[in-house]
């Protein structure tokens, strides 16, 4: 059960409430920029737990459970953050409200269809929702540690916006095929 790959995905849930903390002060600089380091190892981390699990035949159950939640987690972790300190805000708060209400009802989606005994393969086209969103949320934690560059806040406004749209196709998607199987 602990396996690398399930220590690498424990480690970014473990890692959140330092993620948070680091981001909870918007006028220090520094620790933003400890923040976009420690998101950028998150990120690392969620690629090569998959990989190394893969690669050495060590995919588990616990991994298959825990991956999923250290993602959303971790996501909605940095969305309140980001709206709590401004980083997010007018128009935009819209955008990551639609990827954070997405996360969650994709996963209550999931779960509903896994007692169905329903398998809903992650696509190709949510892998690049993904990505958007590592992008985004990285970019815009950047932006608070180098306020100086405004093109890095523009890169994130507009691929949360990305995000956001490829949220929803994406979350469309998955309830349309959580719909056939609904009385």
């Amino acid at each position: 059960m602990l396996t690398l790959p399930n220590l690498l995905t424990l480690s970014r849930i473990l890692a959140v409430p330092l993620l948070v903390g680091l981001l909870w002060w918007p006028q220090w600089r520094t620790g933003y920029g400890f923040a976009f380091v420690l998101y950028c190892l998150m990120g690392i981390t969620d690629y090569f737990d998959g990989y190394l699990a893969r690669a050495n035949g060590a995919v588990s159950k616990l991994g298959i459970f825990l991956d999923p939640i250290a993602d959303k987690i971790m996501i909605a972790a940095v969305i309140l953050m980001l709206a709590a300190t401004r980083d997010i805000a007018g128009i935009h708060i819209i955008a990551a409200l639609t990827i954070l209400l997405r996360e969650i009802a994709v996963s209550g989606l999931r779960e509903f269809l896994a007692g169905l005994q329903v398998s809903v393969p992650v696509s190709q086209l949510a892998k690049w929702k993904t990505t958007f969103q590592l992008i985004c949320f990285g970019a815009l934690i950047l932006a608070g540690a180098l306020p100086q560059f405004a093109f890095i806040q523009w890169t994130g406004l507009a691929t949360l916006w990305a995000a956001a749209i490829l949220t929803a196709i994406t979350g469309w998607d998955y309830l349309r095929v959580g719909l056939k199987h609904m009385d």
